[in-house]
């Protein structure tokens, strides 16, 4: 599951961040308005996470424009604005839920699992692509012809990412946009080693190469 978070409190910001790693979701971490929306408006994300007192367009106005402009992906407020007139701002601009500050991160994670539950976001524990091959997603690893075969973080990420955009050709600029921040520096180079990896293990024919375009997952 891939997370926005907004958060200007540096502190709070870190905490949630590690929280959610420990998680096991990939966390993209902003402290305004102008730099969530260089993520939002370049790369896709499961689940926003939007404090509203924050630098240049507060959380509320943020969440109305990405709506305007048709970005529907489910947004939870997190804020100590605690008047029920906030919540009402909240709502009205499009969150589908809203946490008052202080909160416990006990909450923060059951309102997240409900999001999962009504969105069907990221449900399944295993993915099975083949008779003999399955997706382990919480232990990160394939399973094929009864051996386990672990890979580190970013080449499960780069293959969770083929496979659910499994309908199209992905260029290594888009999995370079949509796993990595963009902050990374991160090299062809690197992405062509993780496919091949990948390729080594799942076959030459579930990943395919189309020369100077991309990968497609065939499946």
């Amino acid at each position: 599951m891939k997370i926005l978070l907004l958060e200007d409190d540096l502190i709070l910001n870190e905490i949630l961040e590690e929280h959610l790693k420990e998680q096991n979701y990939q966390v993209f971490t902003t402290f305004s308005s102008d730099e969530a929306e260089k993520y939002l408006y370049s790369q896709n994300f499961d689940l926003l996470l939007l404090d509203v007192n924050v630098p240049n367009l507060n959380g509320f106005d943020l969440l109305k424009e990405l709506r305007k402009n048709s970005i529907k992906t489910p947004a939870i407020f997190i804020t100590s604005l605690n008047m029920i007139e906030d919540m009402q701002k909240g709502f009205d601009s499009g969150c589908d839920d809203y946490i008052r500050k202080p909160f416990e991160l006990k909450e923060l994670d059951l309102r997240i699992n409900n999001i999962k539950r009504l969105f069907n976001i990221d449900l399944k524990e295993s993915i099975e692509i083949a008779d003999n091959i399955v997706l382990d997603m919480k232990n990160q690893s394939i399973k094929k012809d009864d051996k386990i075969y672990n890979l580190a973080k970013k080449e499960f990420e780069v293959l969770i990412y083929l496979y659910n955009n499994r309908v199209k050709i992905v260029s290594i600029d888009e999995l370079i946009n949509n796993i990595w921040s963009y902050e990374d520096s991160i090299e062809a180079s690197t992405i062509r080693t993780y496919i091949k990896n990948i390729r080594k293990i799942l076959g030459e024919d579930i990943i395919l190469n189309i020369r100077g375009v991309g990968y497609k997952f065939n499946f």
